[in-house]
């Protein structure tokens, strides 16, 4: 899994269009259970650039593949927001947020891919 995806290539759009930052891919294939694919972190300055970043992520991945997430949660407080598609969970998180959670440290046996900010 890598961002050559259609779904994943999108995502990445969607957040770098909002200047998101720090983006890594965790490819969680190869790892038996795992709830999904892949997870996509990212994380925004503020609340409100976490709420436009998960609005960019829907509006791209709709234009450009013609998905809706199943479901989203934590978009009342914009601090963490979870994008649900399926095979693929986006995760928008304020910088606290992201390090209190270390959701990467959960899933170290599964290979991370880093995108560089733009």
């Amino acid at each position: 899994m890598n961002n050559d995806n259609p779904l994943i290539s999108a995502i990445i759009d969607g957040i770098q269009e909002k200047k998101g930052q720090g983006i890594t891919l965790i490819d969680l294939t190869s790892l038996d259970g795992s709830v999904c694919d892949a997870f996509v972190i990212c994380e925004g300055r503020s609340p409100q650039q976490v709420e436009a970043i998960s609005d960019s992520v829907f509006d791209v991945v709709l234009e450009q593949v013609h998905e809706k997430p199943i479901h989203t949660i934590g978009a009342e407080n914009a601090q963490w927001i979870a994008m649900d598609y399926s095979n693929v969970m986006v995760h928008i998180m304020l910088p606290d947020m992201r390090h209190f959670y270390s959701i990467e440290s959960l899933w170290e046996d599964a290979p991370a891919t880093h995108i560089a900010d733009v």
